[in-house]
């Protein structure tokens, strides 16, 4: 695992990175739990769910994933994050049996979401708010079990600088004020003086 863990940044909290499990808290906000390698909300049917499994494929150690809180209305994440581990996704990246309002995996692949499915069992208590329970279920599933027997899979990349765009502008066509003007065709601002 690389030692920039978790690979995406994002609401959750960092607890011990060799736990077995992660707990998605929806739209509760809790205190982070210790034992979890992460904890946090998840809000969306989309982008937080794409960060959910990126950093568990990237965390061979992860094997479990308590799904709490309360549920986000209309966006429904731990409902499709279950129907996402159960049903996967089609053709255009739905998320099949998913009741969100935009269950959609964009910037995944495949074979991310196929080692999502087989490196984690999910635990649904979606609703549940009582922290006494949420930190039992941690602690009797923080040790449990094997790491998955995979190497670390990442899926982010780092983008790499785009080369500077060039400044050659064929007319400023947008006044913004006395100073500045816009080639729309070109996307650029500069001096009127420049014109």
């Amino acid at each position: 695992m690389t030692e920039e863990w978790p690979v995406v940044r994002g609401d959750m909290k960092v607890g011990r990175k060799d736990s077995r499990i992660a707990v998605v808290t929806l739209a509760s906000d809790f205190a982070p739990f210790a034992d979890a390698a992460l904890s946090g909300p998840c809000k969306t049917e989309n982008l937080g769910i794409e960060k959910i499994i990126a950093n568990t494929i990237s965390n061979p150690d992860i094997r479990y994933i308590l799904i709490c809180g309360s549920e986000s209305r209309g966006h429904l994440p731990g409902n499709t994050l279950l129907a996402l581990h159960r049903n996967g996704i089609d053709g255009n990246g739905r998320i099949v049996g998913s009741d969100g309002a935009i269950p959609f995996i964009e910037n995944l692949q495949r074979d991310a979401i196929e080692r999502f499915q087989g490196q984690v069992q999910l635990i649904d208590r979606i609703g549940t708010t009582d922290l006494g329970e949420i930190d039992n279920i941690v602690r009797e599933h923080a040790n449990k079990g094997e790491r998955y027997p995979e190497e670390p899979m990442y899926v982010i990349e780092k983008k790499k600088k785009a080369p500077a765009a060039s400044r050659e502008c064929v007319s400023g066509d947008i006044l913004i004020d006395s100073d500045l003007v816009m080639d729309a065709g070109a996307g650029i601002i500069y001096s009127a003086q420049e014109a």
